[in-house]
């Protein structure tokens, strides 16, 4: 019996912890300011996927020339990917299909874009989408800007 309660007070205790530096790393990231909310997809197909696979939340970071993005499940304090102004290209902007509505957050605007010859997607809110085009367009003179 003491063994059980011991047990589950340390599991308790354990998930505590892990959430507290789940919002400590996250405090952290937005410390600095210049954060959004931003799923992101990357490698995609040259057509839309609806099915809501490969979306993975996070939180993406204006740092001078280029975005860093965070995976917002994660406890590293590291960018899972780094975007570079002048690599990125927008294609399109759509609204969230299918089973995509599930998987992002509900006020989403899905931009599809390209970095270095990859393909992703980026889902933002309309708020975020105006910040992101506004510092896309607002590069130094003589950079290479596409935005659709």
């Amino acid at each position: 019996m003491l063994l059980a309660l011991l047990v589950s007070g340390l599991v308790v205790a354990l998930v505590v912890i892990g959430l507290f530096v789940f919002g400590l790393r996250r405090r952290l990231i937005q410390r600095s300011g210049g954060t959004f909310d931003c799923s992101l997809r990357w490698g995609v197909a040259d057509e839309p996927d609806v099915s809501g696979k490969g979306w993975v939340y996070g939180v993406a970071r204006y740092s001078g020339d280029r975005i860093e993005w965070f995976r917002v499940f994660s406890y590293s304090p590291r960018p899972r990917r780094l975007l570079e102004r002048s690599s990125i290209e927008v294609l399109s902007r759509r609204a969230p299909e299918g089973e995509e509505e599930l998987a992002l957050l509900s006020d989403a605007v899905v931009l599809g874009c390209s970095h270095r010859g990859t393909r992703l997607e980026l889902a933002m809110s309309d708020d975020a989408l105006t910040g992101f085009l506004a510092w896309l367009e607002a590069a130094p003179p003589g950079q290479r800007v596409n935005v659709a």
